[in-house]
C-alpha cells in the first residue's frame, strides 16, 4: 500500500497510452514504486479520511491489476490494503456491534471475511508466481509447502508470506463457526513459523506481535509464558513505539486472565505512545489507540 497519490495520475495517463509496451512499462513502474518507499496512508493521522479514501484506491489498484495481474508491487499493495481496510473499518465495527446487536455483527463479520479472503488471494498469487504449486501444497501439507520459501528469496517473498498468514488468520478469527475455515488453522501456523524462522526481526518485531494476535484469536488457551517471550522480543525490536503491541498483549493475556490491573496498565502504555515517533506507521498507532480507548471504556463489560 505505497504512494497511492500516484494512482490518479497513472489511471488517466494509461488511458491515453495505446501501445502495449509503454502501457505495461508504466504499470510495472508504478508497481515498483508501490513496493518501496513511504505510504501516504500509513503515515496519516486521520482515521476517517483514510477510511473514506481507501475504497477508491483499492478499486483503482484492482483496475491496474487487471492490466498487469502478476505485478508484485501491485499484488503486495492490494493484499495489505484490503487487510488494513477490513481490520480497521469493518472488523472493528463488528467488534463494537457484537455488544449491541449480534445479527448486525454477524453481517459485518461476513463482509470482513470476504475482504480478508480477497487480500489472501492477492498475496498467495504472488507466492504462486515465485513458487509454482505453493497454493495447492499449502492446502494439503502446509509444513512442506512453506519449505519452498528459502532464505535466498526472503527479502521479496517474506512480506507476501506475512500478509498471507495475516489475511487467513484474520479470516478465521471472524469465521469461528465455519469448519472449513477452522480446518485451515495449520496453514496460518506454518506460514507464520516459517516467516519467523527466515527473519524473526522482520519489520521491527511484527512477526512476534502477530504470534500473540494469532494465539488470542484461537479457541485454545495459549501458554502465557510463550506469549510473554514474543511480547518481550517485539517490545525490544520495536523500541516500545508500537501501540498495537500493548493492545494485543492486553487482549491475549490480561483479558482471558481477567487481570484488571494489567489490562489497564497495558492499554495506558498503548495510549502513551506518541504516534508521531514513527511517521511511517502513524496511522497504525492511531488505530491501535482508538481500540485501546474503546476497550477501556468497556472494561466493566469485559472484566467482571
Amino acid at each position: 500500500m505505497r504512494r497511492y497519490l500516484v494512482f490518479s495520475f497513472l489511471l488517466f495517463s494509461v488511458t491515453f497510452i495505446t501501445a502495449c509496451s509503454p502501457k505495461r512499462y508504466a504499470l510495472n513502474t508504478v508497481g515498483e514504486m508501490l513496493s518501496k518507499g513511504g505510504s501516504v496512508y500509513e503515515s496519516d493521522n486521520d482515521i476517517v479520511l483514510v477510511g473514506e479514501a481507501l475504497p477508491f484506491s483499492l478499486k483503482l489498484l484492482e483496475s491496474l491489476l487487471a492490466e498487469s495481474p502478476d505485478n508484485p508491487g501491485l499484488l503486495l499493495s492490494a493484499s495489505r490494503g484490503y487487510v488494513l481496510y477490513a481490520y480497521a473499518y469493518v472488523h472493528w465495527e463488528a467488534d463494537k456491534e457484537k455488544l449491541i446487536n449480534i445479527e448486525n455483527a454477524r453481517v459485518m463479520r461476513e463482509r470482513a471475511q470476504n475482504l480478508y479472503l480477497r487480500a489472501l488471494g492477492y498475496s498467495l498469487h504472488a507466492l504462486e508466481l515465485s513458487y509454482p504449486g505453493f497454493k495447492n501444497s499449502l492446502a494439503t501439507d502446509p509444513q512442506q509447502a512453506v519449505q519452498m520459501i528459502t532464505a535466498s528469496g526472503v527479502d521479496s517473498h517474506l512480506p507476501f508470506l506475512y500478509w498471507s498468514a495475516a489475511a487467513l488468520g484474520l479470516t478465521i478469527s471472524v469465521s469461528k463457526n465455519d469448519p472449513k475455515m477452522l480446518a485451515r488453522l495449520p496453514e496460518v501456523e506454518a506460514m507464520l513459523d516459517r516467516a519467523l524462522a527466515l527473519d524473526e526481526e522482520w519489520n521491527r518485531g511484527t512477526l512476534h506481535e502477530f504470534k500473540i494476535t494469532w494465539a488470542a484469536a484461537q479457541h485454545a488457551r495459549a501458554d502465557d509464558s510463550i506469549l510473554l517471550k514474543h511480547y518481550n522480543r517485539a517490545l525490544e525490536l520495536s523500541d516500545g513505539e508500537r501501540a498495537s503491541l500493548f493492545v494485543t498483549m492486553a487482549e491475549a493475556t490480561s483479558l482471558p486472565n481477567q487481570d484488571r490491573g494489567e489490562f489497564i496498565s497495558l492499554l495506558e502504555n498503548a495510549l502513551a505512545v506518541d504516534p508521531d515517533i514513527d511517521p511511517e506507521n502513524r496511522l497504525l498507532n492511531v488505530i491501535a489507540q482508538r481500540r485501546a480507548k474503546w476497550l477501556l471504556s468497556h472494561i466493566d463489560e469485559l472484566i467482571l
